[in-house]
């Protein structure tokens, strides 16, 4: 079988994570990194040092016939902005978490793409993870039993260093502390494996970190299948990945050694079973961040259907919004009925 056609991808910005993906993606056989959308002339050098093109307006890859699809790691405030603005002009788009800050602002996104016929992508890997697919495959084969609860975190210190007063610190372009950071991947990963999600309970608290969005976040939620979960984030603390999903036959846990940005570290899936001693297995790290974004340009060409739906993208924006509802108010949210795009 003959490989697809190599297609042309811009990213726009070039701060931590757009770096990451411009780096991993040098000679990706499915991509092409045609340019770097960055205003800042101080980062061309390193720009340059990719062999990548430096552009300084986002308008200049619009009306680009080459550009295939734009791929944003610009400031969360401006995603809606610029998806639309790329559905517009023909553009497939991959949007970095979070697709918006709103449920309706996500479903407006939505619609552009649905309106303009072009695919939209979202940066969200873990569904990639190796030992979570097979722990998906439990959760649907029954191997598990009946899902009874689930607790997730995912906590890091790489961010310390952001200034308060950064867009990543202030309540109205990253709301709930850490979870436009590192929660929503849990959030997204929650709906993949239950479903949508009815009731929203949340804290959040100011421990070190003087950020006015705060530096620790928790959640409680109810599943319109029945079961429970919680998670956690933490912007202060060493690296934690865990997820635990408990059946009424058996439990799993995955522990990750490393974030998705660092390669060569390993999954531990320990799954436990009454009167059974627990199994171990391992999985090596694999380049998620990658493989998601090839899944996106598997899309484009028609070669696989992408594997987040419409509908899990603006959910998960609901439940972000429900969060910090919550967590400013201190009061259980519903989201009975509002889970369609």
């Amino acid at each position: 079988m003959s490989m697809p056609q190599r297609l042309n991808f811009a990213i726009a910005g070039f701060g931590w994570w757009g770096q990451h993906m411009a780096r991993r993606l040098v000679g990706n056989r499915r991509i092409n990194v045609a340019a770097i959308i960055e205003p800042d002339m101080s980062r061309t050098a390193d720009i340059a040092g990719l062999g990548l093109q430096h552009l300084t307006q986002f308008d200049q890859v619009l009306v680009d016939p080459a550009i295939d699809a734009i791929v944003l790691t610009t400031p969360n405030t401006m995603h809606e902005e610029q998806v639309v603005a790329a559905a517009a002009s023909g553009k497939h788009v991959f949007c970095e978490k979070p697709l918006g800050l709103s449920g309706s602002s996500a479903r407006r996104s939505v619609n552009a793409c649905i309106d303009a016929g072009v695919v939209l992508g979202i940066g969200h890997e873990r569904r990639f993870e190796p030992a979570l697919v097979r722990v998906r495959e439990m959760i649907n084969d029954g191997s598990l039993g009946t899902i009874m609860h689930a607790e997730a975190a995912f906590s890091h210190d790489k961010l310390i260093g952001v200034q308060p007063g950064d867009w990543r610190t202030r309540k109205e372009t990253a709301p709930a502390a850490a979870m436009t950071g590192m929660g929503i991947h849990l959030t997204d990963l929650f709906i993949a494996l239950f479903g949508p999600i009815k009731t929203v309970q949340a804290l959040t608290a100011k421990r070190v970190l003087d950020w006015e969005t705060g530096d620790v976040v928790t959640a409680q939620f109810r599943f319109d299948a029945g079961m429970t979960a919680t998670l956690s984030a933490i912007l202060y603390t060493p690296h934690f990945i865990r997820l635990h999903v408990f059946g009424s036959e058996a439990w799993a846990q995955v522990l990750n050694d490393t974030h998705p940005d660092t390669p060569g570290g390993i999954a531990q899936m320990e799954v436990a079973r009454t009167a059974s001693a627990p199994v171990m297995e391992q999985f090596d790290w694999t380049d998620t961040v990658v493989a998601n974004l090839e899944a996106f340009a598997d899309a484009i060409s028609g070669i696989a259907p992408y594997p987040y739906t419409h509908r899990e993208m603006v959910h998960n924006i609901e439940v972000l919004e429900a969060i910090a509802l919550s967590a400013q108010t201190g009061e259980t949210v519903h989201l009975e009925g509002s889970v369609s795009p």
